[in-house]
């Protein structure tokens, strides 16, 4: 590749968004390349037309070893959620015109600021775990698809009580059919927009929040066995020990009624959380208890170890039980823990304690165990007393670090 590529940004209204030295550019080169829809805005371009489609590392190759000049057409601004990422760091020295962003388009048809607003994308992405990432944003911008349309988005919003929130919905942003307008959610269940939008979701109202430590009897349990959950006391303590970012993948053992699973989601809520439990009753009351509280997470009736094959592999995992597969269990999560990372486990009985203490020594892992023993205040007629939970031991766990790892740093 002799020739510098240029990559320009260009708007729905075709070549009406570009600068004129832009055109003069585009005019000038020997390769246009671009989706189907934007070179169609250059019917009279007279060099070569290469299209978009399919495996881009084959484009990037091509565009290696193009000596002719060349120009790359993406919509609105390359480097936001397009392709000048990837370009970027597959070719030498191109350089970037971007033109005004869908999402700037929209927030100033609704004539608001966007610099506060979280913005995210589900154009050719998955959905999952869009809630709580969302949950308790003032402004909300989405990059859309047609598979994640605006009645789709709206139909996910409102199976997480999410109904705080009105969508303004931009189609065609600078084209001919350009259309914006503000809905209800319900409004967009089931209505259809062009392919082309993005929505920004505004809230209306506030919507419910919930602190570290949600109360016990705030989550659905089994009955008549209520109780049937890692108590507040040491679900706080637990999570503290898995130390979690806000990216962290997590893995839930026994979940139960999802507690743990959820307030960690709660904190890594760019990451992803997965959860597994052998009792279906069980896993019914996570999945309820999880759309309660906004977390959209992967949760399985299994028991494991089977069943964790198809997680992703974890930066951190919590074990609040086990189906008597210990050693085994313990062995395959240390296996596929991220470096760094941290298993925690609840262990009620001594037995469980040695057991899972010996097999952590088995496979090189270091050990930290707590023992909480927590008492709860209780009225009595005109009193308090106290009454004790069950104690649990808490052991934190992470892999032996050799010693010339992590060093002082002295030469």
């Amino acid at each position: 590749m002799s020739k510098q590529v240029k990559l320009i940004g260009i708007g729905d209204n075709g070549q009406g968004s570009l600068l004129p030295l832009y055109k003069k550019w585009i005019d000038e080169s020997e390769v246009l390349v671009g989706g189907e829809r934007i070179l169609a805005f250059f019917p009279d371009f007279q060099g070569e037309k290469i299209v978009i489609k399919g495996s881009l590392p084959e484009l990037i190759q091509k565009l290696q070893k193009e000596e002719r000049s060349v120009v790359i057409l993406a919509s609105g601004d390359p480097l936001f959620y397009g392709i000048g990422g990837y370009v970027a760091k597959k070719l030498e020295g191109v350089a970037f015109y971007p033109a005004l962003s869908s999402i700037q388009l929209a927030f100033a048809r609704m004539g608001e600021s966007w610099h506060d607003a979280y913005i995210t994308s589900v154009h050719g992405r998955s959905i999952k775990g869009l809630a709580q990432r969302i949950d308790g944003k003032e402004k909300v911008a989405l990059l859309t698809d047609e598979t994640n349309s605006p009645s789709a988005i709206a139909a996910y919003l409102l199976s997480f009580g999410m109904t705080e929130y009105r969508a303004f919905v931009a189609e065609n942003l600078e084209g001919d059919d350009e259309r914006v307008g503000w809905y209800d959610l319900d409004q967009l269940v089931g209505a259809s927009f062009s392919p082309l939008n993005v929505i920004v979701l505004k809230r209306q109202t506030a919507g419910p929040a919930w602190p570290l430590g949600i109360e016990d009897d705030q989550f659905a349990q089994r009955k008549p066995d209520k109780g049937l959950i890692t108590k507040k006391e040491v679900r706080v303590l637990s999570i503290s020990q898995l130390g979690l970012r806000s990216d962290s993948v997590v893995w839930d053992i026994g979940t139960c009624t999802g507690s743990v699973a959820i307030e960690a989601a709660r904190i890594a809520r760019e990451g992803a959380v997965f959860a597994i439990e052998k009792n279906e009753d069980d896993l019914r009351n996570c999945l309820e208890n999880s759309a309660k509280f906004r977390v959209d997470l992967t949760a399985v009736h299994g028991r494991a170890p089977k069943g964790l094959e198809d997680f992703a592999d974890p930066d951190a995992i919590f074990i609040g039980g086990s189906g008597g597969e210990m050693q085994e269990l313990l062995e395959i999560c240390a296996a596929r823990l991220k470096p760094n990372g941290r298993i925690v486990l609840n262990a009620a009985t001594i037995e469980t304690l040695y057991e899972a203490d010996k097999t952590f020594t088995k496979v090189g892992f270091t050990t930290q165990i707590s023992l909480v023993q927590v008492s709860r205040s209780k009225p009595i007629l005109h009193m308090k007393r106290f009454d004790a939970l069950n104690p649990i031991y808490i052991i934190t766990a992470q892999r032996k670090q050799d010693d010339d790892e992590g060093g002082s740093g002295d030469e």
